[in-house]
């Protein structure tokens, strides 16, 4: 039997490794890793027990670097998550974040000439800016974040419904809520403060630390995808994927010195300038539904990534 094929673009990062290690563990599957490695790691690819995945150095922004893989393989699925990721990076890295814009299209003119069946996108919780309503619901909160990374992902869900309008292709788009997990990299803040409790090394925050946010352990995450995904759900729509409890990052440092029994002191600086909102929940119950069981609390997701450490 031909197996099913399927890419994953940005494999080799926190979410997207996650997902290729799933989905590898389906002996059906032969999953194809696209990653330039500029913020993801070989270590977070799949084992090499697995014989059904393969690795290639890949630029998805620039057209003949994934048009190679695209043309040659044929593939039946795709999974688009290669994108320029963290808060401070992106900030300080506009121009970079906006040429993200040639991947998705890339991804897609590529998918429509190759018979791909169903391209799924990872956008995000930073398409809802501000909150105007909480929780944010994916068909009533207005997305009117201008930061450059809510607007590439912004325009990726715009280009994904325009080529199902026009050329048919199905999709799913997923908008990914904090996820964090033992392969997050130091960017990220969760993974961040941990590391800096280990060492009994300060944990800084950006302003008061009253800003909230909700937290989805990987697996909860990579489980839903990997559901939608077999189980054909949420064809052409929108899902939220994340934790829907509110915790302070203030509350969340407290927590990460408690768990961890460190030494280490909070200290406060100054907020950032711009793409730091003040609060963020989702409203993720077509999400619990789907996984039909209850979420990783933050503290045993804690628990689970020390164990990682």
């Amino acid at each position: 039997m031909e197996k099913t094929k399927i890419l994953v673009t940005g494999g080799a990062g926190n979410v997207g490794g996650a997902l290729a290690r799933k989905l590898v563990e389906n002996d059906n599957y032969f999953v194809v890793i696209a990653d330039n490695l500029s913020t993801g790691s070989r270590e977070k690819l799949p084992s090499d027990e697995f014989k059904n995945w393969s690795f290639v150095f890949c630029d998805v922004n620039k057209y003949e670097d994934i048009s190679e893989i695209m043309l040659s393989y044929k593939f039946d699925f795709v999974f688009h998550y290669a994108a320029v990721v963290g808060v401070k990076r992106t900030q300080e890295n506009p121009i970079m974040v906006l040429d993200d814009i040639d991947g998705i299209k890339n991804v897609l003119k590529l998918s429509k000439n190759t018979s791909v069946k169903r391209a799924f996108f990872s956008s995000s919780s930073e398409v809802y800016g501000e909150p105007v309503e909480l929780p944010q619901h994916e068909e009533t909160t207005p997305l009117n974040s201008r930061v450059p990374y809510a607007v590439v992902k912004n325009v990726g869900e715009s280009f994904f419904r325009s080529f199902k309008k026009q050329y048919g292709l199905d999709f799913t788009i997923f908008r990914f809520f904090n996820t964090y997990g033992p392969n997050q990299s130091k960017d990220f803040v969760v993974a961040r403060f941990l590391d800096l409790a280990l060492k009994n090394e300060p944990i800084t925050i950006y302003g008061d630390g009253s800003q909230t946010r909700t937290f989805c352990y990987v697996d909860d995450n990579v489980d839903a995808c990997v559901k939608i995904f077999e189980e054909q759900l949420e064809m052409n729509d929108v899902i939220n994927i994340g934790g829907a409890d509110e915790i302070t990052i203030l509350e969340l440092a407290q927590l990460v010195i408690r768990l961890t029994n460190s030494k280490s002191e909070i200290v406060f600086l100054p907020p950032l300038p711009e793409g730091d909102m003040t609060r963020r929940m989702p409203d993720n119950s077509k999400m619990k539904n789907i996984l039909n069981r209850p979420l990783i609390s933050i503290e045993e997701g804690i628990v689970r990534m020390m164990e990682h450490f």
